[in-house]
């Protein structure tokens, strides 16, 4: 998944961007408002980490104004700012969380694994879709007991076409929330192509995975009904 991390220490920037990639997050950096608004504009994002107290423009402002672009994000408030009445306010104008300083990485991981399973309606990390088993966490397809080899990209866009079953997704989504840039020409749209015709063989091998549908002149999509 795609993250916006808006932080002006730098230094806590760089830790948040370092702990999140191992875990296997996208993540690009903005230490100013107007840095992240610019980015905000081009990119859709899956969460925004958001600092109150950035050098230019107060973060409450900038939250407001971030949604306009990216009203689907995960909004994620940290600051030092830990008195209730900005906490009050953050979550009024639709944070989804606000986590004060000091906080420890692996806590601000598993309020983001948090939201991921509210915002998608998962009970818990594991989804079944036809004869397979996702574990979102442990990151394996398992095909009743037997793990399938999965490179890092085919099951980023298996699970991001999974959390949003039954919704077309095109080729510049999903180049978007797994690489986290837009696609510029027919090349790159071949290369999620090659992606997906990869992710069927795998799970053909195994099982009939017709619910990983094309849908022409759109993208793919995965069968909600499944």
């Amino acid at each position: 998944m795609n993250v916006l991390i808006i932080e002006d220490e730098k230094m806590l920037a760089f830790e948040i961007r370092d702990f999140l990639q191992k875990a296997f997050f996208v993540c690009e950096l903005a230490h100013t408002a107007q840095s992240a608004l610019g980015k905000a504009e081009g990119c859709i994002y899956d969460f925004i980490l958001l600092d109150l107290g950035l050098p230019d423009l107060d973060g409450l402002t900038l939250l407001s104004m971030l949604k306009k672009h990216n009203p689907a994000s995960a909004y994620i408030i940290l600051s030092a700012r830990g008195n209730i009445e900005d906490r009050i306010k953050g979550l009024d104008l639709g944070a989804d969380d606000y986590l004060p300083k000091p906080f420890s990485l692996p806590e601000l991981y598993a309020r983001m694994q948090a939201i991921i399973r509210r915002k998608f309606d998962i009970d818990n990390n594991t989804v079944s879709i036809g004869d397979f088993l996702v574990n979102l966490q442990k990151r394996e397809v398992l095909y009743k007991e037997t793990a399938i080899d999965f490179s890092r990209k085919e099951f980023d866009i298996l699970s991001y076409l999974l959390l949003n079953r039954n919704r077309p997704l095109t080729r510049m989504q999903l180049s978007e929330h797994v690489w986290g840039n837009f696609m510029e020409d027919d090349n790159e749209s071949n290369y999620i192509d090659a992606h997906i015709k990869n992710i069927r063989k795998k799970l053909n091998t195994y099982s009939t995975a017709d619910w990983l549908e094309t849908v022409r002149g759109v993208g793919y999509k995965i069968r909600k009904e499944v």
